[in-house]
């Protein structure tokens, strides 16, 4: 299987890089995100969009906010909810169309925009130069369609992004969701292989670092995913649902595996995990300097809440387990006299044995543990 984890991590490399030059600005994309779901397939703003290109006409709309009152010389009062069918006819006039920011009220229509003409362009239209520097000097959010090209631009702040069509945003995202159904057969493979190892005491730095590696790198890729289904709005419904198969319960399988070998240290891991940059953790190596400052090789012991919470063992009888015993390993290997002092009776003590009986027959056949 680590003949897979080689050839992909290529492509996955090619494909964060490829598409997500916003997720590196994790603040904005938040808000901008919530920007897209305004436009996306099934709302009232994209149904206008699509009328607007199907009909071969140009536009340029502004969503109001305060800074933004400052470059606005108002034309007609509209102040009438917003509809498809007016943002098209009134589309017909020159000028800029002002909505109100959530979208539901068309304000104005017939206006003219006067941003700072120093603030740099890379765009040649008037429309588009004109919406380029009023999101850049307002950070209003502003959309230009384009009669020439019969296409969509969106403009907010510094970020510019045209809008793609339904299919081929859909295509995108069935060709990032399978690079992420292969991660994830690495991960279930390698978990496997940790639990194996666990049970045996042969836990290396170097496993660990493997299974942290790849679970960020599907975190990363699911973050990719969750963009364009916001995108994708209604459409992208099916999608959604695969993801979140997928997805399952990865943040708290990293959460609780940190927790196993970092223990006091495992928020600040994962913090430290989370800041990582791409190309940075596709090297296991630099994982392990990072997190454990320890040699790559080096043998390392679970505390046991992973392995355990797969048992039908109570949370506070797990906690008393590994505060005793230390680690997995001394716990699975303890005798009944010492294991007493935990469970008080000796029914208590035979049903943990049965329970470790059990996690040990699953990992040795593979069976699925999640």
């Amino acid at each position: 299987m680590f003949f897979m984890t080689e050839v992909k991590d290529k492509e996955v490399k090619e494909l964060v890089f490829s598409e997500t030059k916003i997720a590196e600005k994790r603040d904005l994309e938040k808000d901008f995100l919530e920007f897209l779901k305004m436009i996306s397939p099934g709302t009232s703003i994209r149904s206008a969009l699509d009328d607007l290109l199907n009909a071969h006409m140009g536009a340029l709309i502004v969503f109001e906010n305060e800074p933004s009152k400052n470059v606005i010389e108002k034309g007609f009062k509209i102040n009438a909810k917003f509809s498809p069918q007016k943002l098209v006819e009134l589309s017909k006039m020159d000028g800029a169309i002002i909505l109100s920011n959530d979208g539901k009220k068309i304000l104005y229509a017939n206006t003219l925009l006067f941003p700072s003409v120093e603030i740099s362009t890379k765009e040649t239209g008037t429309r588009h130069k004109a919406a380029e520097r009023t999101a850049k000097q307002t950070h209003a959010l502003v959309i230009a369609v384009s009669e020439r090209k019969n296409k969509v631009t969106i403009y907010w702040g510094d970020m510019r992004y045209e809008m793609k069509e339904s299919s081929e945003i859909l295509r995108r995202a069935s060709e990032t969701l399978q690079v992420l159904e292969k991660q994830r057969e690495i991960y279930d493979y390698l978990m496997a292989n940790l639990n194996i190892l666990e049970m045996g005491g042969l836990v290396t730095i170097n496993d660990i670092c493997n299974v942290l590696q790849r679970l960020e790198i599907i975190k990363r890729i699911s973050t990719i995913v969750k963009r364009y289904l916001i995108e994708l709005g209604k459409e992208g419904v099916i999608i959604s649902m695969r993801l979140k198969e997928l997805m399952g319960n990865l943040g708290k399988d990293e959460e609780i595996l940190l927790k196993d070998y970092l223990d006091s240290r495992e928020i600040e891991a994962g913090e430290m995990l989370e800041k990582m940059n791409f190309d940075f953790l596709l090297e296991s190596g630099n994982i392990s300097r990072l997190l454990f400052e320890e040699l790559y090789d080096k043998p390392i012991f679970p505390k046991g809440y992973r392995l355990l919470s797969k048992t039908k063992l109570l949370d506070r009888h797990i906690i008393s387990l590994v505060n005793t015993f230390g680690n997995f390993n001394t716990i699975i290997s303890a005798k009944n006299e010492e294991l007493i002092a935990i469970f008080e009776k000796n029914e208590m003590v035979e049903y943990f044995n049965k329970e470790v009986n059990k996690l040990r027959e699953k990992v040795l056949m593979g069976k699925d543990m999640r």
